[in-house]
């Protein structure tokens, strides 16, 4: 895979979660909302969606020879999969597509370091990211896969209305503004350490 041109650095959606929010709350004021304006995902919650998600894939007689997350978002997810699946074999993707509160690139682009893409041939994929919001990010990772591998098939936890690419596996469908648990809480800097003295 070629790698993209130059880019903004921040390789991951809004909150981590393609919700066009901000990174905290969820929303796209940043401003918390209440319950009902959006979709809080908890620890405990993630891991009985990931579990459930794998079920659907043994379900569905797919068994992954590689599962590829779509870094940032895809990436706790495609590890507890691929722990779940007990696949050994597993990378990652680095696209870039949204780069602040409901702002974009006009098409998503490859960030270094690329993956392997040779090495994936003849192999079947399993393609993980957090949410499938426009589908555009995960309709480029998957045809670019598909270009080399056997098979390549994609799960997200969320897939959104206005997606242009429908996950082969979802957990669960919504409208709303999601924040995910490891994008929940604003970066770590060396003044807000937790248990930092005061």
């Amino acid at each position: 895979m070629v790698p993209a041109p130059d880019a903004p650095t921040d390789d991951d959606r809004p909150g981590g979660s393609g919700s066009s929010g901000d990174a905290s709350t969820g929303s796209p004021t940043g401003v918390a909302d209440g319950p009902s304006d959006r979709e809080v995902l908890g620890w405990l919650e993630f891991g009985e969606a990931a579990r459930h998600l794998a079920s659907d894939v043994v379900a569905a007689d797919f068994t992954p020879d590689v599962v590829v997350a779509v870094a940032r978002g895809g990436l706790v997810l495609a590890g507890t999969i691929a722990y779940a699946l007990d696949t050994k074999m597993c990378g990652s993707i680095n696209v870039e597509f949204y780069t602040g509160v409901d702002a974009r690139l006009p098409e998503p682009v490859l960030l270094p370091p690329t993956l392997d893409a040779p090495s994936l041939a003849g192999k079947r994929v399993l393609v993980v990211d957090d949410v499938s919001d426009s589908g555009r990010t995960l309709a480029l990772v998957r045809d670019l896969l598909a270009e080399v591998a056997g098979e390549v098939r994609t799960v997200c936890l969320y897939s959104k209305p206005q997606t242009i690419l429908e996950p082969d596996f979802v957990w669960k469908r919504t409208a709303q503004w999601i924040t995910f648990p490891w994008s929940a809480l604003p970066p770590v800097t060396r003044d807000a350490r937790v248990g930092a003295a005061s």
